[in-house]
């Protein structure tokens, strides 16, 4: 075997924590990888921190506060006490009898027939279906197009997989008399053609959009498609709150279209279908030439998901699917429980001189705070965005979080976008009335 000079392996040594006299030194090279540069801030970290240590009411957070419906529950508890095979490894990509569902479920609602070894993924939630899909599908210098505004993490996980985030932001139109809605958050098809270069590989949407509740409809989707087909692009459709639509606004997959299921990763989240969040069970879905690349990322990361989860989604899924289109399903039980509330928050609001975006679909509303001219006078939010240091203040002054909504736009283009911040409604009405009383009280005081 060979063997380095003794005095090399000494100056290798050197360089390292300890020296040979056996004291603590400084590390001489930078310990962390440069693809982390600018990714390491993130919204959620800070703002779930200030909220605990304020111990405020919760509106900022995308988690339901009530329990997931009885049958999944009762699921997973019969698959923790149901022997020994629930506590230990399942197939790596999935549990079978869970993609045997998802792929049944999803063909009917597709209209493709799909292969439950090959097209369907599971994962540790949508976030790593999404982490494994820009590592395995972008490379250095490719483009990846994101549609503004966008779930953060969009963006660092396109840059850690060496790929250039290009945005392109919805637009507010609006005609005089009309409530302010999502629906009138339009995606310009001139715009969108700007942004194409030689380099583009991909294309993220987010529907229903979150913080937006944007539920992109047919001609809309088959913009986009027509965009990717002629363009030979790849799209990337993240649809965790597919099943969360109201007023009769239809949630339709982009995959669903002609020419589409070959080039689309559809992304999913049993923890917002189930409003199990906790579980941390999500999916990605696509053609198996696809989806096999992203079975090597999540081989060589977690390469394994929980198994009772598991279990418990997919007897979940196969209750939905006999009862599909019911009164007894929870997908339509659960948007008319959130559309009530969803309607409370936006009451609320109003009430307190604020004009709430009522949302097509998802769990969050955002409103515009421009009008209510507060004293933001904590000088260490001064260099901030205004949604942000609004935040920070109604958390610390009022108790009551929010998530600004700038958070979910690019460097280039959040600043015309700080005069919004996002509320929750998808939580208990014991919640939602704790903050109603704090925005009447607040109303009072003005």
């Amino acid at each position: 075997m060979l063997r380095r000079p003794a005095e090399t392996l000494a100056s290798i040594y050197k360089q390292s924590i300890f020296t040979f006299s056996g004291k603590k030194t400084a590390m001489s090279r930078e310990l962390h990888a440069r693809r982390l540069e600018g990714v390491d801030k993130n919204i959620w970290v800070e703002f779930t921190q200030l909220a605990a240590e304020y111990k405020v009411v919760n509106l900022g957070q995308g988690f339901p506060d009530f329990s997931p419906p009885s049958f999944v529950c009762k699921a997973f508890c019969n698959a923790i006490s149901g022997g020994a095979s629930m506590h230990q490894y399942t197939r790596a990509f999935g549990h079978p009898p869970l993609v045997k569902i998802l792929a049944k479920f999803f063909t009917r609602i597709i209209g493709q027939e799909i292969d439950p070894m090959e097209d369907v993924l599971v994962s540790v939630g949508a976030y790593q279906a999404l982490f494994c899909t820009f590592q395995a599908l972008i490379d250095e210098g490719d483009e990846v197009i994101i549609v503004e505004p966008f779930f953060d993490c969009y963006q660092p996980m396109v840059t850690m997989a060496g790929g250039t985030p290009v945005y392109v932001p919805l637009k507010p139109k609006k005609s005089s008399g009309q409530d302010l809605s999502s629906a009138d958050w339009i995606l310009c098809p001139e715009e969108l053609a700007s942004k194409l270069t030689p380099c583009t590989k991909a294309i993220v949407i987010n529907t229903p959009n979150n913080p937006l509740g944007k539920v992109f409809q047919r001609d809309e989707l088959q913009m986009i498609a027509d965009f990717c087909i002629k363009h030979d692009i790849i799209c990337i459709s993240d649809e965790v709150y597919e099943w969360l639509t109201y007023d009769g606004t239809q949630h339709i997959k982009i995959a669903s279209l002609p020419g589409m299921w070959e080039r689309t990763v559809t992304i999913g989240s049993a923890g917002k279908t189930f409003s199990a969040t906790g579980w941390k069970v999500g999916w990605a879905m696509g053609p198996g030439n696809i989806i096999k690349h992203l079975k090597t990322v999540h081989q060589n990361s977690v390469y394994h998901c929980a198994t009772a989860a598991q279990e418990a989604v997919a007897v979940g899924f196969q209750r939905e699917y006999d009862t599909f289109g019911t009164d007894e399903s929870y997908f339509k039980q659960l948007p008319a429980q959130l559309q009530a509330k969803r309607l409370r928050l936006a009451e609320c609001l109003r009430n307190v001189g604020l004009e709430p975006i009522m949302p097509q679909g998802g769990y969050f509303m955002i409103t515009d705070i421009s009008s209510l001219n507060i004293d933001l006078n904590d000088p260490s939010t001064k260099d901030e965005l205004y949604d942000f240091r609004f935040v920070k203040w109604l958390i610390k002054e009022k108790g009551l979080a929010t998530i600004p909504v700038s958070g979910f736009y690019s460097p280039e283009h959040r600043g015309n976008f700080q005069n919004y911040i996002r509320f929750c409604f998808a939580k208990e009405d014991s919640t939602l009335k704790a903050a109603e009383d704090i925005l009447q009280q607040w109303r009072i005081k003005k």
